[in-house]
């Protein structure tokens, strides 16, 4: 959840700042402006980042030992039998 966590940080600057001013319209319209542009940003928090990469690599795992298999398989049908 880094995204929700840079968004929280940021809000809260943004808050500290504008507590101090009479400007709180102009929090709501950053902070809409703000949701806006993260939600049309395509990103994915780094526990998602994790879980796709050990896929990954367990998938380039799984595919290296079937390359290994099929070698092997070829081989033995190319050999005449003895």
């Amino acid at each position: 959840m880094q995204q929700n966590r840079l968004f929280e940080e940021l809000s809260g600057k943004v808050s500290a700042l504008l507590a101090q001013s009479p400007a709180k319209d102009i929090e709501k319209n950053l902070r809409a402006l703000l949701t806006s542009f993260f939600g049309r940003l395509d990103l994915v928090t780094r526990e998602e980042f994790d879980v796709q990469a050990r896929l990954l690599a367990r998938s380039r795992e799984q595919l290296s030992a079937l390359e290994s298999r099929v070698a092997e398989l070829e081989a033995r049908v190319a050999k005449p039998n003895s």
